[in-house]
């Protein structure tokens, strides 16, 4: 008798094996499945992430599309391309081909597709590596040039400029009646760098110009590249030539963009170096404002214009015809023109590199549609050299520290300087984990990131949006630099709080079902991450609703207490039903890197912390 009842148990035990390893194999047939199904699009801002990303899954119901808010920095790619996890869309801002050349041979040529076609080629041509391959396509335009205070003019009787003289001449003109002719935000590196490339606009086009270009973006080019000796000697003379026009000083340098704002709304600034979205910002408070371009010295007139992004598809994608088919119907998606009018600020005209795009200027533009229909649209030279070398010279040059020469000389010296490889490494991961979003158990590489920063506030429950996380945890050595792009970038911030299990279960609903002027998911990867607690949601046609939220698998009660550490920009918690009551705990970036910088950081395991219905 003990004999057959011992066989009866065992033969249930068995059967018991088998189902559980069924189960289990199934669970990574489905995740192999879903992740297979998935479209991973990396995002350069999280502005992106609120009307952009919506409208195109909204477009591509049958495609699941995981978006991810990334970086802007082509270093962060290359570190996702040596560390095996390059995302199949990429999208940057900050860009030139010169930083691109590790990420190429990992790219899709889109020089022959459809896409491409539609780009002007006075535009593709700044795309184009020398074997004629095009990896990257920009979308529209964001245009710098000048917002002028009309009313400014007119009650002083001077004339608006029409030419790089008269421009000079308001300067002069305003400065005697106690009033900034021009100024703008030198604080930062970009409009260092922009206002010294945009001075020289028609000179950098020429065939000198772009020879020079070509020589310094082409991606097969092994050795740091300088500047030449014709085009640029003469562009540092014209920034010394402005900045004595214009009257800029060290003082300068300090201005920030709240700074300019204040000077312009207040009537003390006439004219600052800004985007055309200035225009609107200030007619609607009442000023008559306009845009005007770069006038150069030859008579030329020229907007600097900046992609809003570019976009590169991985290369991967070739390997698998269904996918590629999908992820080229997601570009399609990205480039057509209502995903573009969803890209630019309110008030701003869609100033397209694409043929298939229209061009339909609105009043903020009327003073700069010839130089627009004249194409003279200056896309910048945006390598991150450019970058940090346009502000230390540009600085140098503003203060009276260096004259042209002396700012050639430097800036030349500076782009030739080879870089120190030799980082140190600060935080070792001894794992890579899948930063693809699961029905069964969520993002495993988000959950890692969740479960630490847990531990980081020290809080029992942490709630993140689903754009927290870059989903970059991989198997490698993290320099600091790297570990800060593990945090999404934009403004991330930390709200704090006790709470009862009743007000748990409501936030949390709050973060599933959205809520007004708050982040409101759009499909699965955009649900948000939760650590200390595991949650149940019911997708339907209308959203997604919260069904259970458990902790340690048993449901958590009103009358529970907790503290609760919730992650989202600044801007959705603002607006959150119960922000009064959250205590701000600091920029999540900022905490997070202080964390890694005192040595010995360990990563948490992942958690199964969601279930999607």
């Amino acid at each position: 008798m003990k004999k057959r009842k011992w066989n009866r148990v065992l033969s249930v035990l068995l059967v018991m094996v088998a189902v559980i390893s069924l189960m289990s194999g199934c669970g990574r047939k489905n995740a192999k499945n879903e992740e297979k199904d998935t479209i991973t699009v990396y995002l350069w801002s999280t502005k992106l992430y609120e009307k952009y990303a919506p409208y195109i899954q909204k477009q591509l119901p049958d495609i699941n599309i995981e978006f991810v808010v990334g970086n802007n920095d082509l270093d962060f790619y290359r570190f996702l391309k040596e560390n095996g996890g390059l995302p199949d869309i990429i999208t940057c801002c900050r860009f030139s081909l010169h930083d691109a050349n590790p990420l190429k041979d990992s790219l899709m040529d889109l020089s022959t597709t459809n896409e491409a076609g539609a780009v002007y080629n006075t535009y593709l041509n700044n795309f184009m590596n020398k074997d004629g391959s095009v990896n990257w396509l920009p979308v529209c335009a964001d245009a710098h040039g000048f917002v002028v205070n009309k009313d400014l003019f007119k009650k002083y009787h001077i004339p608006l400029p029409t030419d790089y003289k008269s421009f000079v001449s308001a300067c002069q003109a305003f400065n005697k009646v106690g009033i900034r002719g021009f100024t703008a935000d030198y604080f930062y590196d970009y409009t260092c760098m922009e206002t010294l490339q945009g001075l020289s606009a028609s000179e950098l086009s020429t065939a000198a110009g772009r020879k020079w270009r070509t020589a310094y973006s082409d991606p097969d080019n092994t050795k740091r590249e300088g500047l030449d000796s014709k085009v640029w000697p003469e562009a540092f003379e014209r920034m010394e030539q402005f900045i004595q026009d214009t009257g800029l000083s060290k003082d300068d340098l300090n201005m920030d963009y709240d700074k300019v704002m204040e000077m312009y709304k207040s009537g003390k600034l006439a004219m600052y170096f800004g985007s055309s979205s200035g225009v609107k910002i200030f007619q609607d408070q009442g000023i008559n404002t306009t845009f005007l371009p770069f006038f150069q010295q030859n008579g030329e007139k020229w907007l600097m214009t900046t992609p809003y992004f570019q976009v590169a598809l991985n290369r991967n994608l070739t390997k698998d015809e269904t996918r590629r088919q999908k992820a080229m119907k997601v570009l399609n998606v990205m480039l057509s023109e209502d995903a573009q009018n969803r890209i630019v600020y309110d008030g701003q005209d869609i100033l397209s590199y694409s043929q298939d795009v229209d061009t339909h200027l609105t009043e903020y533009l009327k003073d700069v549609r010839p130089v627009i229909e004249e194409n003279h649209m200056y896309i910048r030279i945006a390598s991150n050299d450019f970058f940090n070398v346009s502000q230390d010279v540009v600085s140098k040059m503003i203060s009276g520290k260096y004259d042209a020469k002396q700012a050639y000389q430097s800036f030349n010296t500076k782009l030739l300087k080879k870089k120190s490889d030799s980082e140190k490494i600060v935080l070792d991961s001894k794992k890579a984990y899948s930063n693809h979003f699961h029905t069964s158990g969520g993002n495993e590489a988000y959950s890692v990131m969740a479960n630490t920063l847990r531990g980081v506030y020290g809080t029992d429950v942490l709630i993140a949006t689903g754009n927290s996380f870059t989903g970059s945890v991989r198997k490698a050595g993290y320099t600091e630099k790297m570990a800060g792009n593990m945090i999404m970038p934009n403004d991330l911030s930390a709200y704090k709080r006790k709470m009862s299990g009743a007000e748990l279960k409501k936030t949390v609903r709050n973060f599933v079902e959205g809520y007004q002027g708050g982040f409101n998911p759009f499909n699965r990867g955009s649900l948000p991450v939760v650590s200390g607690i595991s949650v149940e949601i019911k997708e339907t046609e209308d959203g997604y609703t919260l069904s259970k939220v458990t902790k340690n698998e048993k449901p958590v009660q009103d009358e529970d207490t907790f503290t609760v550490t919730c992650l989202a920009t600044s801007q959705h918690m603002e607006a959150y039903p119960a922000g009064k009551n959250m205590v701000f705990n600091g920029e999540v970036k900022d905490t997070w890197i202080k964390y890694v910088l005192e040595g010995d950081a360990v990563l948490a395991k992942p958690e199964d912390y969601m279930t999607l219905r």
